[in-house]
């Protein structure tokens, strides 16, 4: 990487390192960071709105610039189509940010199915969905360090929602947010059950988790999950080594040394197809049980089949009677 985009892009971490509101959503965040940086020298920031930006005219635009620098473009697609039409504009280098979720859509954040897919299974991408604000920053000032002072490949995509942030300033953790995973809510030594949320879908499991202790006396421990993919990416890549490596000692990952310890379900909810979790359950070693937009209902599951699922998970282990799961049903009327 050259010196002058390195030192470019360490401007823009210096410039960004205090700009948030621990208490707001993420594309207000995103936003805010965007226009800090919009009119300087050292970053290329793109509207997918600005006619003068379009990517039709990026070939003449940047033949006026002569080295890299950090690109952070705000865009609305709705497809895998269009993402990697815009991937191939940018030359798979940038960060990416989608607020796709914050417009009237038929599809589960706004986004066509396929486009989860294509993010989850592209190696060039990493994937994130912030549930705040703060989380935000800490992804995006990441991608400026990994891509552009690093050097490394491809890019970084985060989806935006515009709900303040669910979670507990003091909670953040900034090298879990990055890694994937991090706990949010811990109220007890033992937990009965453990909830995983991402993006905006945290806010319900952290209402189900009140919902569990307060009408059902289930102490249940929840973690904020930014990025499923990174997370069934480096499980899988350890397994992957683990086993073409029989005689060395096991490698493990983010994902097994947080849950390590403890045989209780784990629920993992996110709003786009329950596919963009379902490859984290080859590495959990108890039962787990996926949610996604299309599991229960056509949106994501809201708090009161959260809970109801959870229950489940604990009646199918034995630890819970299963007249308790039926009671729930009829409570909060699911079908």
């Amino acid at each position: 990487m050259p010196a002058s985009t390195a030192n470019a892009a360490q401007w823009c971490i210096d410039a960004l390192s205090t700009c948030a509101d621990s208490r707001s959503s993420p594309l207000y965040t995103v936003m805010t960071m965007a226009s800090a940086l919009e009119f300087s020298r050292h970053a290329w920031v793109i509207r997918g709105q600005s006619r003068s930006r379009r990517a039709g005219n990026w070939p003449t635009w940047f033949a006026r610039n002569t080295g890299e620098k950090p690109m952070l473009y705000l865009h609305s697609v709705t497809s895998s189509a269009q993402l990697r039409a815009l991937s191939d504009c940018t030359a798979q280098r940038g960060i990416l940010c989608n607020d796709s979720e914050t417009q009237p859509s038929p599809w589960p954040k706004g986004a066509h199915p396929s486009l989860p897919l294509w993010l989850s299974t592209d190696p060039r991408c990493t994937p994130y969905d912030p549930a705040s604000g703060e989380e935000a920053r800490t992804i995006v000032l990441a991608g400026l360090r990994t891509l552009y002072v690093d050097g490394k490949p491809g890019f970084y995509y985060l989806a935006l929602h515009d709900q303040e942030s669910a979670i507990a300033p003091q909670a953040l953790d900034p090298e879990g947010t990055i890694k994937g995973m991090y706990p949010v809510r811990q109220p007890g030594s033992v937990e009965a059950v453990r909830l995983l949320g991402a993006g905006r879908a945290l806010a319900e499991v952290l209402h189900a988790a009140q919902l569990l202790e307060q009408e059902w006396g289930i102490t249940a421990h929840v973690w904020s999950c930014p990025s499923y993919t990174r997370l069934a990416r480096e499980a899988a890549a350890a397994e992957h080594w683990n086993r073409l490596h029989p005689l060395a000692p096991r490698r493990s990952c983010h994902l097994r040394d947080c849950l390590a310890g403890s045989r209780t379900p784990v629920i993992a909810v996110t709003g786009y197809p329950q596919t963009v979790v379902d490859p984290l359950a080859a590495h959990v070693d108890t039962r787990f049980v996926a949610l996604g937009a299309g599991s229960v209902q056509a949106a994501a599951p809201n708090r009161y089949w959260i809970a109801t699922l959870a229950l489940k998970a604990l009646a199918d282990d034995g630890h819970l009677d299963t007249q308790k799961v039926a009671d729930a049903l009829q409570r909060y009327c699911l079908k």
